[in-house]
């Protein structure tokens, strides 16, 4: 057995090379990393989701085996796991089966800068998704994942030392479903 206590990986490496590759990979593994149960169609949505966000990929699949069969009862072959980057935030889909569903527990914020980035998140995130869930800034997509897009300008003006001004842009934000950062910085000034 490899290692010492609080040293697991000690003894592991057999040369310098092996060495660095194994200090990379630990710099490489993000510390916190979501993962996201899904019945069958982790893969499906990973590609989705790596077509809205910017720098994003799939780094990984992996797939059920024989092993555990009788416990898991998927084919010999199907994906169990992909691992995927969202504009650099590593997450995990796994194909779980219909035990459990996603609700708005749980939900990503995804700060935009511009308009049209609000828009872009939102056209692309809510295509396929209840109507319903629209509130607020808040979507829930085909899978029935929760996001929010949230333009950074309402932030900064809920956190206004301004209570009467944030409290404004506040109100204009729960009538909104898409958030437009116009008409929130126009009611965060008191002109409408």
């Amino acid at each position: 057995m490899y290692g010492t206590p609080g040293r697991p990986w000690a003894g592991y490496a057999e040369s310098s090379a092996s060495a660095t590759r194994l200090q990379e990979h630990r710099q490489r593994v993000q510390k916190l990393t979501p993962c996201l149960w899904f019945d069958h169609q982790a893969e499906e949505a990973a590609k989705y989701y790596c077509g809205i966000f910017d720098h994003s990929k799939i780094t990984a699949i992996t797939h059920y085996g024989k092993a555990g069969q009788e416990v898991h009862g998927q084919p010999d072959g199907s994906v169990l796991t992909v691992s995927f980057e969202l504009d650099g935030q590593s997450f995990t889909g796994l194909n779980g089966g219909p035990v459990f569903t996603f609700n708005e527990a749980i939900s990503f914020q995804v700060n935009c800068q511009t308009q049209e980035e609000v828009d872009h998140f939102w056209g692309r995130l809510s295509a396929g998704g209840p109507v319903e869930a629209q509130q607020c800034g808040w979507v829930k997509d085909k899978f029935g994942v929760s996001w929010q897009i949230v333009p950074i300008a309402l932030m900064d003006m809920l956190k206004s030392p301004d209570t009467v001004k944030s409290q404004r842009a506040m109100a204009a934000m729960m009538q909104m479903k898409k958030l437009d950062i116009a008409a929130l910085q126009r009611a965060f000034d008191g002109e409408s």
